[in-house]
This record gives structure tokens, sequence and C-alpha cells, in this order.
């Protein structure tokens, strides 16, 4: 029972990373793409080494993962803080959305804009 968990984690785990390393390709700027490797990539090793240790039980492998985890979700943030800080100091445009999504958006918004003025 704790091998097909353990391998449901690291499924999971993996589908996180793998999001992760996706939003890194995809994502059209510098600060979508640092919060897609944060965020998701995060999650997704705290998965794996959640099912590592659930696999080799024991007091050094728990305290193992415990530190990687902790090491993780505080070097993280900081390093996406200073990657965010950088593309600011060096003043990296943010995505613009384009044109016809923003007719869209204005269409949408007066025809909600319509309809609460009838009711």
């Amino acid at each position: 029972m704790i091998s097909i968990l353990a391998s449901c984690l690291i499924i999971l785990g993996a589908l996180f990373t793998l999001v992760a390393g996706i939003g890194m390709v995809r994502m059209p700027d510098l600060y979508c793409r640092m919060h897609a490797a944060t965020k998701a990539g995060a999650f997704g090793v705290g998965l794996i080494l959640i099912a590592m240790v659930m696999i080799i039980p024991g007091p050094r492998t728990l305290i193992q993962g415990l530190l990687i985890v902790l090491f993780f979700y505080l070097t993280a943030p900081i390093a996406a803080h200073m990657i965010g800080r950088a593309g600011l100091l060096r003043k990296i445009e943010l995505w613009r959305v384009q044109a016809e999504e923003t007719e869209v958006t204005d269409s949408s918004n007066q025809a909600q804009s319509q309809l609460t003025e009838r009711s």
C-alpha cells in the first residue's frame, strides 16, 4: 500500500516538475517564467522527497528529506526575488497583451456593464 502511494506521489511530483519546465518555455516574460519555475518546481520536488521518505523508512532518511525540503522552500523564494529584482533593475519589459485580446476583453466588459445597467 505504501509503495502505491509513494508511486503516485512520485508521478504527481514529476508532473508538477514537468509543468514547471513547460512554464519556463511557454511563459511570455521573465516574471511569469520565474513564477512557474519556483511554485510548481518546489511543489514537485517536495512530493518526490515525501515519496522517498515513504519508500526508504528510517530516521536518517526522514531528517535528510525534511532538510532538503526546508532548504528548497527557503531558497526558492529568495532566488525568485533576486531574479525578479535583477530583471526590474535591468528594465526588462513586461509582457503586453495583444490588441485582439484587448478588444475581446473590452467588448465583454461593455456587455457586462450593459447587463448590470438593465438589472
